[in-house]
């Protein structure tokens, strides 16, 4: 079993605007280093009632989105394990049940590589403000990431640990 080790960044915005300016900054730094495919992220929305959408997404392609073609990653994962109900309000459920089987695959993975207290905080923390910016990146593009994400009010760091292969078999055994 090869795990990795990846570092969830998490950032909390007054609005979209700012968390996709970041989103773009980030995007841009993988681009510059040559890593456009070591991250994922997701750029949420907290609306009216608690409900939390995903507006803006990256994937590793080479990962499970490279897959199935379909294009979901780890960020995606954690949203939906952290806010359930961004599966169904982001639309992501909609094309086919086997989809809806890679992100529950892909949820499972993302929560399962942190603790319940790590999950818990980050999901607190994302409450705090009215829109998050979620980004996934090897560990050594650590301080790179949390300079590109200038407007969030805070930043919260927390460690996953995943086995990219065995998610990899997972989305092909969905997938199927």
């Amino acid at each position: 079993m090869a795990v990795d080790t990846f570092m969830v960044y998490v950032g909390v915005y007054s609005s979209v605007a700012a968390a996709e300016a970041d989103y773009d900054l980030v995007k841009d730094l993988h681009r510059k280093v040559g890593l456009i495919d070591a991250y994922d992220a997701a750029v949420l929305e907290r609306r009216s009632g608690g409900k939390t959408r995903i507006v803006k997404k990256h994937e590793t392609p080479t990962r499970v989105g490279g897959v199935l073609g379909g294009g979901l990653g780890l960020a995606t994962g954690l949203v939906v394990a952290l806010f359930p109900f961004a599966a169904i309000g982001g639309g992501l459920l909609a094309a086919t049940t086997s989809g809806g089987a890679v992100l529950g695959a892909l949820a499972g993975h993302a929560a399962a590589g942190m603790s319940r207290r790590d999950l818990k905080e980050l999901g607190e923390h994302l409450d705090t403000g009215d829109a998050g910016l979620v980004v996934i990146a090897v560990a050594d593009m650590g301080a790179k990431v949390e300079r590109a994400m200038r407007q969030a009010a805070r930043i919260e760091a927390k460690e996953l640990k995943a086995d990219t292969s065995q998610i990899e078999q997972d989305a092909k055994t969905a997938g199927a």
